[in-house]
This record gives structure tokens, C-alpha cells and sequence, in this order.
């Protein structure tokens, strides 16, 4: 085998031409097609970290204001039920109060009845006794002395 050294040195002078040729002219546009495209990743990658945070921070946002709002609806369930209590308690008061009211109205009105039945007993028995009088005596005396004499009696006797 024999070495040709122009034939070896003119190879290698085409590989290096094409190798500088590739490097000028493919290599360097693709790397920067593909430096470009990494960047591009990389960029969207961190947006959607980004993206990512922003969610997590309104979702804690959000978590907290619904925390919020349900102890705000807890305090106004409490509040309602203590109104509630107090409303009743003012309800049963003022129903005791008018009970109490009413059962010394019906007193007033039972003494009233009762004195009013009682000077009409008083009366219907002066006249009873003034006509149980008349007809013993058969003559008719003065009606007012009658009564008079007739209510100190009744007077009397209920007295004794």
C-alpha cells in the first residue's frame, strides 16, 4: 500500500473547506435555531411557573376570604339565634305581664260584680221585707222610713 500524500493532503484540505463550510453556513444557523428554541422553552417554562404561583396565590386569597365568610356567617348565626332568644324571652315577659294584668282586671270586675250583688240582695230583701210588712200590717207606711228601718236590719245582720 502505498501513501499518496497529495491525494491525502488534498482530501483533507476538501474536509476542512466543507467542515468550514457546514460550521459557517449549517452549524451556525441551526445552533442559533436551536439556542433560540431552548430559550423559547425555557421562557415558557418560567411563565408557567409563573402562571403556577399567581395561581396558588389567589387560591390562598380565596381560601382565606371563604375562611372569612364563613366565620362572618357563623357570628351572624349566633347573633340571630341570641335575637331569637331574646325576642322569646320579651315575648314570654310581656304574655306574663298581660296575664297578670288580666287576672287583676277579672278581680277589679268579680269585687265590682260582687259589691253590685250584694246591694241588690240588700234591696230585693227591703223589698221583700217591706211587702212581707204591708201585708202583715195591711196598710202601707212611709216607703223611705220602711227602707231605713229595713237596711239598719239587713245592716245587723250582717254585722252579726
Amino acid at each position: 500500500m502505498h501513501l499518496e500524500w497529495s491525494l491525502l493532503a488534498t482530501h483533507a484540505l476538501g474536509f476542512l473547506i466543507t467542515l468550514w463550510i457546514l460550521k459557517r453556513y449549517a452549524w451556525g444557523p441551526l445552533l442559533e435555531v436551536i439556542e433560540e428554541r431552548r430559550t423559547k422553552i425555557a421562557n415558557e417554562f418560567q411563565s408557567i411557573e409563573d402562571e403556577k404561583s399567581k395561581v396558588d396565590q389567589l387560591t390562598e386569597e380565596y381560601q382565606g376570604k371563604l375562611r372569612k365568610i364563613d366565620e362572618e356567617r357563623r357570628l351572624k348565626m349566633v347573633e340571630a339565634v341570641n335575637e331569637g332568644k331574646k325576642i322569646a324571652e320579651q315575648i314570654k315577659v310581656d304574655a306574663q305581664t298581660e296575664a297578670t294584668q288580666m287576672g287583676e282586671k277579672a278581680k277589679l270586675e268579680l269585687g265590682r260584680d260582687v259589691a253590685k250583688a250584694k246591694v241588690q240582695l240588700k234591696e230585693d230583701m227591703v223589698s221583700i221585707a217591706i211587702t212581707a210588712a204591708e201585708k202583715l200590717v195591711n196598710e202601707k207606711l212611709d216607703d223611705a222610713k220602711h227602707r231605713e228601718l229595713i237596711g239598719n236590719f239587713i245592716d245587723n245582720l250582717e254585722k252579726a
